[in-house]
């Protein structure tokens, strides 16, 4: 059955492709936006059209997290498929891509259709699985990655885990680009990396903990655009998170390469004086880093030499976060309020809302090839409603997903969702 015709009237629409703001309505029927634009009144509407006045708050595409890990398989007890998609929807994000890196990985074909059948299932929102680009996440042997595509999983990499050797690396670009998959790595030199817990430099030093320095992620950065350029394949780093991999990236696009990169809004909006005394909550990986990286991030995220800010949702329980900051796990979740944090920059004054709205929507729905991410007349009617000034106090408590390791924790954010529709219907009000 159709949803009902849903009017969205007296808002501030943000439109990501040509990064404008104007006062209108959208009208959406039969999952599809049909109309947008300042024509959308009241008086223009069909008769048995549901109409909501938004009172001036903003309407934008839905969000795109390109990067979360949900539980499923093996891993419930960390987040499930249903309450992964119940905080997007609360958090505005309408399509979630999830990580391989589950129990067992998802390195074949069975386990790709086990993810999409539960997420039509249980899921409020569009769930798409990213699959493993070797056999076990091993770094070893290449996985299937044709019928991998066939089965639904629609980019590849391993993880949280970087794959070690340039050669193997090399074969899964080569065996992804005769398929047009799309590779989506982490960067990181494990052996440069070593027992590090913290961005290397004074803060670490005074905490007396164990530094990884740049170069680790720079390094396996710059070793993989090359390959990039020797294969032809089709790939998006999925987070960088300092000064030397922008310049890197920039050399890359000077060079012609069509690489893309993403930055996690931890990374964005946080530096490593929040981790205060041991705040294991900010354990990330990558660590975070001082100011002056965090605003070289915003900078190349404003120019548009990076692309996407992703959530980096990593849900950890109790056992894993309430540790000493070297043993804890590393991971934060971040799905539900990647919105709220982000709009700090706005502020701020360092990014215009329609350029960040376009980093979390039509950026990454054009990497990963979706038709979502616009608010155009035919696009998909996922849709947003939210007031970017609202302040609230975070309270881990009332978030959705089954872990509450938020790095912002009793923080002070502005941004609340008042309306989430996927498809048209309504996932969360």
């Amino acid at each position: 059955m159709s949803a009902p015709p849903i009017a969205l009237v007296n808002a501030r629409l943000v439109d990501p492709a040509r990064e404008t703001e104007v006062r209108g309505g959208v009208f959406v029927r039969d999952g599809v936006i049909a109309g947008v634009g300042p024509e959308v009144t009241r008086a223009q509407l069909p008769e048995g059209t549901r109409i909501i006045d938004c009172a001036g708050d903003v309407v934008a595409p839905g969000l795109v997290d390109m990067r979360a890990f949900v539980g499923e398989p093996g891993a419930e007890h960390r987040e499930t498929i249903a309450s992964a998609s119940a905080a997007a929807a609360a958090g505005g994000v309408t399509s979630l891509l999830v990580r391989p890196d589950t129990h067992p990985p998802v390195d074949d074909p069975a386990v790709v259709d086990f993810i999409l059948r539960r997420a039509r299932d249980d899921a409020k929102i569009r769930i798409f699985p990213s699959a493993a680009l070797t056999k076990g996440l091993e770094g070893r042997e290449i996985a299937e990655i044709g019928l991998l595509a066939e089965a639904g999983a629609i980019a590849f990499s391993d993880g949280r885990r970087s794959i070690g050797e340039a050669q193997t690396m090399r074969r899964a670009m080569t065996y992804a680009r005769d398929f047009d998959a799309l590779v989506a790595p982490v960067c990181e030199d494990r052996s440069l990396r070593g027992d590090g817990v913290m961005a290397e430099g004074l803060r670490a030093s005074w905490l007396g903990l164990p530094g990884v320095p740049r170069e680790a992620e720079t390094i396996a950065l710059e070793r993989d655009l090359r390959l990039v350029a020797l294969t032809g394949a089709r790939t998006h780093f999925q987070m960088i998170s300092n000064r030397l991999s922008i310049q890197a990236m920039r050399r890359a696009r000077d060079a012609g390469l069509s690489a893309t990169c993403g930055v996690s809004i931890n990374h964005v909006t946080l530096n490593e004086i929040d981790v205060g005394d041991y705040r294991t909550f900010l354990k990330l990986s990558p660590p975070l880093r001082g100011e002056d990286e965090r605003m070289a991030l915003v900078e190349a995220l404003n120019e548009g030499m990076i692309d996407v800010i992703c959530s980096d949702h990593d849900p950890q329980d109790v056992e894993t976060k309430r540790l000493p900051f070297a043993e804890a796990a590393a991971g934060a979740i971040g799905v539900e309020t990647m919105l709220s944090a982000s709009l700090r920059l706005v502020t701020a004054g360092h990014l215009s809302l329609p350029r960040l709205i376009r980093a979390m929507t039509l950026r990454p729905a054009e990497i990963l090839r979706l038709p979502v991410g616009r608010l155009a007349a035919g696009a998909p009617a996922d849709v947003i409603r939210f007031d970017p000034e609202e302040p609230y106090v975070l309270d881990p408590a009332g978030l959705h997903s089954r872990c509450r390791n938020t790095p912002f924790d009793a923080a002070r954010l502005e941004g609340r969702v008042k309306l989430t529709l996927v498809a048209g219907r309504v996932a969360y009000e």
